[in-house]
């Protein structure tokens, strides 16, 4: 589900960087006979509100099967990309974390590698794992993360206030791009001005159907549409159906529908409040169409999604949520042992992901739950960025039709033709870190809509080729080619 907000979150954690760094370093070793080793983890997003509960429970059942403790720092979703960067630069020492940008840190060596541990140490989670997620996360041979199973395909859509849309009168029915939701942002900013109309913000991502060898965040695309070409990498952003999204994202921003603050801003839109009319999720097979989506807003009739891109096996998917283990921890095979128990010890993983039995849930088959009034996503973990979803216990409104249908459509998702395709950038290293720079200072501003997006990407390009675009583009698509040539 989501990916810039990430639906199950609600506000923003603002971590300082000293309380951010000022916990990062590992236990030394410690010895059979002594106390349970606390591994730190980072985590992206909202601290739950019933967080010390569950940690508490969850750290129980880790302390009898593997001698451990988790500590767990959260960092906004606005944040997460900058401080783990400073965290990674300044050799601080950590056990566990959400990946960023998982690609190029991989190859930068800074994260360990998992390859032979994730077997040895967590090989239910390991063989548990759809195949995809191991091609699509493995880099240049090795495996460095152990992705959360889950939505191995994605589409993106756009998820209305359902509440908003029947108080207002307002028809979706036509939107299916960001250009056709002109009508009804304008039709709801009037109605409701006060209220924001398109819940946009610093880390937001226009999607237009492209799947990317470096991840999302650098200038370097391949094309997935139907008509695309599938053969060639390019920028995105100079193609003509991101640039026609970025207009639109423009115009909004212009008449009022996105915040003014939005490439700055990490004002959090709940799913479950009325401060938004309009937001970008990302739904896939375990989300069972809006189920997931009306979970996380509290009801069976509040979210309704439209969708805006072709459902997909991608790599920006199949990497949307990896764990990994730092290189300089201390725990190594702990860690990862660790990671395999959030994975498939069922007690453990869905204690997080729906809380306590009996309080927050009631059991009604082996498998199956009712959540109780007292249950709220925003005191819980989000499934998609904790465990294997396969191991979580479903409600009852999850029919075995559904199910059916979830494995159907796994079993059919088009995968992306960037699939197992892992690109050598040891060449490039340097020009790379300073397109990153480059791309840090005006992708918010362009996929936020806040900057004029034809006048900012010229400037962008030109600055983009002074650090060395063309000698990178022709490396990747150099070795691009070379793997299509292999596949045929």
């Amino acid at each position: 589900m989501v990916k810039w907000h990430r639906l199950i979150i609600s506000g923003i954690l603002l971590a300082t960087l000293g309380s951010v760094t000022g916990c990062t370093r590992s236990r030394s070793t410690a010895q059979p006979d002594s106390g349970p080793v606390t591994l730190t983890m980072y985590q992206v997003g909202t601290r739950p509100k019933h967080y010390q509960r569950l940690i508490t429970r969850a750290n129980k059942i880790l302390v009898r099967r593997a001698n451990a403790k988790l500590k767990i720092t959260y960092i906004g979703w606005g944040n997460y990309s900058q401080k783990m960067a400073v965290i990674n630069s300044s050799g601080a020492h950590y056990d566990l974390a959400k990946a960023d940008n998982y690609s190029v840190n991989a190859q930068r060596g800074v994260y360990a590698d998992l390859t032979k541990l994730l077997p040895k140490y967590a090989a239910k989670a390991y063989h548990q794992l759809d195949p995809a997620y191991v091609k699509g996360n493995t880099i240049d041979g090795k495996l460095y993360a152990l992705p959360v199973n889950g939505n191995v395909y994605g589409t993106q859509v756009i998820a209305f206030n359902q509440r908003l849309v029947k108080k207002y009168g307002l028809d979706i029915s036509h939107v299916h791009s960001y250009a056709a939701l002109a009508p009804v942002l304008k039709a709801f900013h009037k109605k409701a001005p006060k209220t924001v109309a398109f819940a946009v913000g610093k880390g937001f991502k226009v999607e237009s159907n492209f799947d990317y060898p470096l991840g999302n965040t650098l200038p370097f695309a391949v094309d997935v549409s139907a008509g695309g070409n599938h053969r060639k990498i390019v920028n995105q952003y100079d193609s003509p159906q991101m640039r026609a999204n970025l207009q639109a994202l423009h115009r909004y921003y212009l008449a009022g529908y996105v915040p003014r603050d939005a490439t700055t801003s990490n004002t959090n839109f709940p799913i479950n409040e009325l401060n938004w009319f309009a937001r970008q999720e990302t739904v896939g097979p375990y989300d069972y169409g809006d189920l997931a989506l009306n979970y996380a807003a509290g009801g069976t009739d509040r979210i309704v999604s439209k969708t805006i891109t072709t459902p997909l096996k991608s790599v920006s998917q199949l990497q949307v949520f990896n764990w990994v283990v730092g290189r300089g921890s201390k725990h190594q095979a702990l860690a990862v042992k660790v990671l395999g128990l959030l994975q498939t010890d069922r007690a453990l993983l869905n204690g997080l992901v729906w809380g306590q039995s009996g309080v927050d849930y009631h059991k009604t088959g082996t498998n199956t739950i009712s959540l109780t009034a007292q249950y709220s996503s925003q005191n819980q973990m989000a499934p998609w960025m904790t465990g294997n979803n396969a191991n979580l216990y479903t409600t009852d409104q999850v029919t075995t039709k559904m199910l059916k249908h979830r494995d159907q459509t796994i079993k059919q998702a088009v995968s992306s033709p960037l699939l197992g395709f892992t690109p050598d950038t040891s060449a490039v290293k340097t020009e790379i870190a300073a397109i990153q720079t480059i791309m840090d200072q005006y992708i918010d501003g362009l996929n936020t809509g806040t900057s004029a997006p034809l006048r900012t990407i010229q400037q962008m390009d030109a600055a983009l080729q002074r650090a060395g675009y063309a000698k990178v583009q022709r490396l990747l698509q150099q070795q691009y080619t070379d793997y299509l040539a292999k596949q045929a």
